[in-house]
């Protein structure tokens, strides 16, 4: 068991969209992505403060795939937080930019990310509107102001999104503990790739939220 102060603990959502599950097909659909939010709420009961974070997108940018055969291509031309193409996905006033069934509303979060918006920009992390990471989100400081010192993580996808917030957190001091049940990947061999890059940079990796404990 891992035993938490929940004084000091905060949960974060990363991108549990219905863009990214099957109720979305015709965007990214992660194969039981729409079935993580029960994770995701037994996560929260061990954390003083609930963050959630959302791809706000718009309708039309750089980064967007034409036809399937672009789909992971990269993007041509001199956009630095840019790199590959994607099907559209989560773009703002559509069903796939709401969250999945069964989390809370938006509003009864502590603090909401959305990224993304800028059509010139396609960032993973919820930590940082670019690929650079110079254009902060506010989370990291927001994190720090209420005396944080781990967050658990889950969200989707396990390979991209997650992978790349996780990083950020750590490289920024927090204690990282990823719940994978609460996650799901978008492959299953980027998604081993990524659980261990994160290993290696200090994060614990738990399978469910039964093995967390409030001290």
């Amino acid at each position: 068991m891992i035993k938490l102060d929940k004084s000091t603990t905060a949960s974060f959502d990363v991108d549990p969209q219905c863009g990214f599950t099957p109720l979305c097909p015709d965007e990214l659909p992660i194969v039981e992505g729409d079935l993580i939010a029960d994770e995701l709420n037994a996560q929260a009961h061990f954390a003083q403060y609930r963050v959630v974070s959302k791809d706000c997108h718009p309708a039309k940018a750089p980064w967007i795939a034409n036809s399937p055969e672009e789909i992971m291509s990269p993007v041509e031309g001199e956009y630095p937080s840019l790199d590959i193409k994607w099907p559209a996905h989560c773009v703002v006033g559509t069903k796939g930019n709401t969250l999945i069934p069964g989390l809370p509303q938006e509003s009864s979060y502590d603090f909401l990310v959305e990224k993304g918006i800028d059509p010139l920009m396609h960032p993973y992390g919820a930590c940082y509107h670019d690929l650079g990471e110079r254009e902060g989100t506010g989370v990291i400081e927001w994190l720090l102001s209420k005396n944080i010192i781990t967050v658990i993580v889950g969200g989707l996808a396990t390979d991209y999104c997650v992978k790349t917030t996780v990083l950020q957190l750590c490289k920024a001091g927090f204690q990282v503990i990823v719940n994978l049940a609460a996650c799901r990947g978008v492959d299953s061999e980027t998604t081993e790739i990524a659980c261990k890059e994160m290993q290696d940079a200090g994060v614990i990796l738990i399978t469910n939220s039964q093995e967390l404990e409030s001290k």
